[in-house]
């Protein structure tokens, strides 16, 4: 894990369908896996870049997976974008980099995180609104506080529906499913120095255990349970 960021390296955990709450670059590390997507049907890649709110399922064999989680503060997806050599009207496919990056991975049975994020990291990230940046941080450092659209805009001196157009233009996320993502990256962090589920889960602000499993399920395909009884190892790297 990286500041607002997230990364997954392992098995395929046959994940069900879902909808993630920021855009994930997706590559297959040992084979080439199935996506499948309204606008695409069902197409065989070995990496794809699957937009924030876009309901698809990955469908792989034994094989490993890197499943990279991309911030919109961080600019790397328009970055990621760029470099699909097929973009459709939804998801990218066929990664530039793709036989690099996979060679890198398979070199050894753990990568250097931070080796990882160069691949994908562009060279000039895309510009933000500097008041949707400070939002986004206000969100990242505070994921337990219940701020509505309202009390955040004023917070950067927008109206209510300037804020919300802004925020989804420059994040390519909603303004509801950024605040999910926040607070599901505060109970990774949590998670890493030693808390349990329930009490991360709790300190981030979600109602109850059941409302952060279904909320982690819709987000990610599989529950957080799941996830970490496959010996899962989570490596923070930087929470400033």
């Amino acid at each position: 894990m990286w500041l607002g960021q997230a990364a997954y390296l392992g098995p395929s955990m046959r994940l069900n369908a879902h909808s993630g709450s920021v855009h994930c670059f997706a590559l297959g590390v040992d084979a080439p896996f199935t996506l499948q997507a309204d606008d695409i049907g069902e197409r065989r890649t070995r990496s794809a870049l699957i937009p924030a709110r876009t309901r698809h399922r990955v469908i792989a064999d034994d094989g490993r997976m890197l499943f990279f989680y991309l911030d919109p503060g961080s600019g790397l997806a328009e970055g990621v974008r760029a470099r699909m050599t097929e973009r459709t009207p939804s998801v990218g496919l066929d990664y530039q980099h793709e036989s690099s990056l996979i060679s890198h991975v398979q070199e050894t049975s753990f990568p250097d995180p931070a080796r990882l994020r160069e691949f994908v990291d562009p060279p000039n990230p895309d510009a933000m609104d500097e008041r949707i940046r400070t939002a986004i941080g206000i969100m990242r450092a505070h994921p337990d506080q219940k701020m509505s659209a309202p009390q955040l805009a004023a917070e950067v001196h927008l109206s209510t529906s300037r804020f919300l157009h802004l925020f989804s233009a420059n994040a390519h996320t909603s303004f509801r499913r950024y605040r999910l993502w926040a607070r599901m990256l505060h109970v990774a962090l949590a998670v890493g120095e030693g808390a349990d589920l329930t009490q991360a889960s709790t300190e981030a602000g979600f109602a109850s255990p059941g409302h952060f499993s279904d909320s982690f399920h819709a987000m990610f395909g599989l529950t957080a349970s799941r996830l970490f009884s496959e010996h899962t190892r989570l490596v923070v790297l930087d929470t400033r």
